[in-house]
């Protein structure tokens, strides 16, 4: 089973002890492959951070990550092209309490986490403070109705990789908001509830 917990932006991803290394192989193949630059493009790139202090939080969540003994499979550090372009990046060997597992991250880091059992990854993902959405991947029907009702966020997506359409009702939950957008449940936040109570009336 893959789990990966994506508050929007991705924070890290659990794989399970048995598929981890052969994962993580293709995973570099494919990060490494990720061509870096302007945004304007039409085929797909990884863009420069959005400001200094973005690249600036991303280049220190890794670089603490580093000093605590987290094994970097690509990137790693700022892009060669300079300015506000960082590598994308692949860490492995982190622990839950790190800085990079308790931040939102806002940048191309790829942190992996290996568990052993269901109820295990179940319960360090949901240690976290954010909850916004998270992603699951197995081919276990029960798994899946599981995993739906026990992790904390307000979405959970199963073996696909897309949230869904502006008609879905998207929000989190603890640190990731309050509230939804979207759908019926989105209307809600733009109308007041009036409640009448009427006795005894004549015409």
């Amino acid at each position: 089973m893959i789990y990966s917990l994506h508050q929007i932006p991705l924070n890290g991803f659990f794989v399970q002890d048995t598929i981890i290394d052969s994962f993580l192989d293709k995973v570099k193949a494919a990060v490494t492959a990720i061509d870096v630059d302007q945004g304007l493009r039409e085929d797909f790139v990884v863009g420069p951070m959005i400001n200094r202090n973005g690249f600036e939080k991303v280049a220190a969540l890794v670089e603490q990550a580093k000093a605590a003994g987290a094994k970097v499979l690509q990137g790693g550090k700022p892009h060669a092209k300079g300015g506000l372009f960082y590598e994308p990046t692949v860490l492995t060997g982190l622990t839950d309490d790190s800085p990079l597992a308790q931040n939102e991250i806002f940048g191309p880091v790829f942190a992996f986490y290996s568990f052993s059992t269901e109820a295990e990854v179940i319960e360090r993902a949901n240690q976290t403070e954010f909850g916004l959405v998270a992603y699951a991947y197995t081919s276990a029907l029960g798994r899946s109705l599981r995993l739906s009702r026990q992790l904390e966020a307000g979405m959970v997506i199963l073996n696909s990789g897309s949230v869904g359409t502006v008609s879905i009702p998207f929000g989190g939950v603890k640190q990731s908001g309050y509230g939804r957008e979207g759908s019926y449940y989105g209307i809600e936040e733009y109308v007041h509830v009036k409640y009448v109570l009427l006795a005894g009336a004549q015409l």
